[in-house]
């Protein structure tokens, strides 16, 4: 009876609520560094346009086509409003993807690691996931290895980019060149949903290709530098001819309204999206400085996260400490390595404290 391709697969499994894992541990207080969220918070005039959201309308359906938030974002990004297509979430925006191009002995190629979602959905589907590699010793995608990965099976490739966990950039000089190599008939998904916490945003973004490739799709969320993470907006400016074909497996409801007028709303505001940019790039100054003075391996990161080499690779009993003094961060995405979301400037120097004093024990 179950589907087949879903029988070995492991259910996702969310990090405890905070409110349990501080009083399971007995910690005063627990901050989430695991989940790459906006530590600044949100924009106030997402709080304003909640407060002010007309309370009567929750009976009625949300807007299907997310009408105003789509002539808004295809203004802010300027690109037509019909390539757009919105999901609850950039999450379900690949699933849409998965579902709507793969059938089973499909392939799909990605870096690894990479975002886990990408390989999840593919398996949903049937279809091979291969995994290239980056490159050791920068953290680079191995672009020319992904072109020799493709064959007449692959379907799709996935670019992250910036990528998760490594936090590194590929420039578009080697996407333009990369994509003139990718048959016209393998899509490829770039996935920027960490790009306007880069230095040079907007020109780092892949959208001024979108003219140039008709098998390209850039993908944005607004849970990260936007810090709507709890109210699960994303969507894809995608070919003109593709479209239909993603609206007809999109659930017609899936934004709420409330959803739609905050992502709306923090759109808008976009004092708020240059103020976290310059914060987040002050962290990444800090932790930069920091790992190389530690002489931790570590990527270069472009985003509001760092990806390192726990001393002697002790990865697990680093996380165990960090979370004795109230910091949760993310392991087991390679090994002996840890994902860190930037926090606040206190709680970066905080953290880096307990590491220095971690290093200095192992010695």
């Amino acid at each position: 009876m179950l589907k087949h391709t879903v029988k070995h697969l492991q259910p996702y499994t969310p990090e405890k609520p905070l409110a349990d894992l501080k009083k399971e541990l007995g910690l005063a207080s627990l901050v989430r560094m695991s989940a790459n969220e906006n530590p600044f918070g949100t924009s106030p005039e997402v709080r304003q346009a909640v407060a002010n959201w007309d309370f009567t309308q929750s009976r009625d359906y949300p807007d299907s086509n997310a009408s105003q938030l789509r002539r808004s974002v295809a203004d802010q990004l300027h690109v037509a409003s019909e390539q757009l297509v919105f999901g609850n979430g950039l999450d379900e925006v690949i699933a849409l993807i998965a579902r709507a191009f793969l059938e089973p002995g499909d392939e799909v190629v990605e870096p690894w690691p990479t975002f886990s979602e990408y390989r999840l959905h593919a398996e949903i589907e049937g279809a091979r996931v291969v995994d290239v590699p980056v490159q050791p010793e920068n953290g680079n995608f191995d672009l020319d290895a992904m072109v020799q990965t493709i064959t007449p099976r692959t379907k799709l490739v996935w670019l992250c980019n910036p990528n998760n966990p490594t936090g590194t950039l590929m420039s578009l000089t080697a996407l333009t060149q990369f994509m003139r190599r990718v048959p016209e008939n393998v899509l490829v998904l770039v996935d920027e949903a960490y790009i306007e916490f880069t230095d040079d945003y907007p020109a780092t973004s892949a959208i001024r290709l979108l003219p140039q490739f008709n098998n390209l799709v850039v993908l944005r969320t607004f849970s990260k530098i936007y810090g709507l993470a709890n109210f699960r907006v994303g969507f894809g400016i995608f070919p003109k001819q593709l479209v239909t074909c993603l609206q007809a497996v999109r659930l017609p409801y899936n934004l709420s309204a409330i959803a739609q007028l905050s992502a709306q709303a923090a759109l808008a505001d976009q004092t708020f999206v240059q103020t976290t940019r310059s914060r987040v790039q002050q962290a990444r100054r800090s932790w930069e400085t920091f790992l190389t003075d530690m002489v931790l391996p570590h990527y270069t990161s472009q985003t509001n996260f760092q990806f390192f080499q726990a001393p002697h690779n002790q990865a697990q009993a680093l996380k165990q400490q960090l979370l004795q003094h109230g910091f949760l961060v993310r392991d087991g995405l390679m090994p002996g390595w840890l994902r860190i979301t930037f926090g606040t400037a206190n709680q970066n120097q905080t953290v880096q404290q307990v590491i220095r004093t971690f290093q200095l024990n192992l010695q």
